[in-house]
């Protein structure tokens, strides 16, 4: 049984836990605001052009630029993996991580090959583990990013993707993130990048009927667009796994600081019983002893 001291010692150590997740649930309840808000503001404009992107390729037909109809193989698939840079978010990497491997076993049994490319640190340490040999050497950080500006980083990965395509390194490019829903929800999403393809529920434009005459003609605005709409959608998946990871930080955290609570209020009450046995052992010793003269 721990002494007096160990007990008192360990329920020192977990109120000094109790106060960093207290202290790290209300920053990621700070930044959770703003990368909610970032998110929320992204998401017109990426669902806007998601419409356009498959209006236009509606009327080019078979026709078109090969980031939107591919190089006509699907045999070599990238997996773009999207996590965080840092942990202490409960399930959050590892839910993106599980869908992951769902996705790269799916596609071996198909016989396809599988390259892997991860965006921040913690897919990258999950899953070179069991898949190494996959993984092309590409890797962005997210570390030297500040508060929401994601532009230049998702420039670079957009800009890495399709020159990889334009090189014959793949046929099939897609990204696996987490959407943010709400503060409790955050859905692990599998979106193809290359070749282009709007997202499962994306709005149609309702033309009335109407045909539009396009100058330039509309593989040229699609030779254009294309690489635009790949980078808004790299940019719009960053920001949503953003609050998605503090949100799931935050949530995190409170559980950690109400299971701190709990531990406290256990450990007093055994450093009480432990202290109310101690001085009753002293009283019986005295009053043996007072006896016995």
């Amino acid at each position: 049984m721990p002494s007096l001291k160990d007990l008192k010692n360990r329920i020192g150590s977990v109120k000094s836990t109790q106060k960093i997740t207290k202290a790290m649930q209300l920053v990621a309840a700070a930044k959770l605001k703003r990368a909610q808000d970032a998110a929320t503001a992204a998401r017109p404009y990426a669902e806007r052009l998601a419409a356009v992107l498959a209006n236009l390729a509606a009327t080019t037909g078979q026709g078109g630029p090969k980031l939107l109809t591919g190089n006509g193989s699907d045999q070599t698939h990238l997996i773009v993996v999207m996590t965080a840079e840092r942990g202490l978010a409960g399930g959050f990497n590892a839910y993106v991580a599980k869908l992951a491997r769902q996705k790269i076993q799916q596609l071996q049994s198909e016989g396809k090959t599988v390259k892997v490319m991860t965006i921040g640190k913690k897919g990258r340490e999950v899953l070179v583990r069991e898949y190494s040999s996959l993984f092309t050497g590409a890797h962005v950080s997210l570390a030297d990013v500040k508060g929401n500006d994601f532009t230049e980083a998702a420039l670079s990965v957009g800009q890495m993707l399709t020159k990889g395509f334009e090189n014959g390194e793949f046929d099939v490019a897609t990204l696996i993130y987490s959407q943010f829903k709400n503060v409790l929800s955050q859905v692990p999403t599998a979106q193809q990048l290359i070749p282009a393809k709007a997202p499962e529920g994306a709005p149609a434009i309702d033309l009335g009927g109407a045909q539009y005459i396009y100058e330039p003609s509309e593989e040229a605005i699609l030779e254009t667009l294309l690489p635009r709409y790949i980078n808004t959608q790299i940019l719009s998946a960053m920001l949503e796994s953003s609050a998605g990871e503090q949100a799931s930080r935050m949530t995190a955290m409170d559980n950690a600081t109400r299971n701190a609570k709990d531990l406290i209020k256990a450990l007093n009450l055994k450093y009480n019983r432990a202290r109310q046995a101690q001085i009753t052992k002293e009283l019986i010793e005295i009053i043996s002893g007072a006896e016995a003269l």
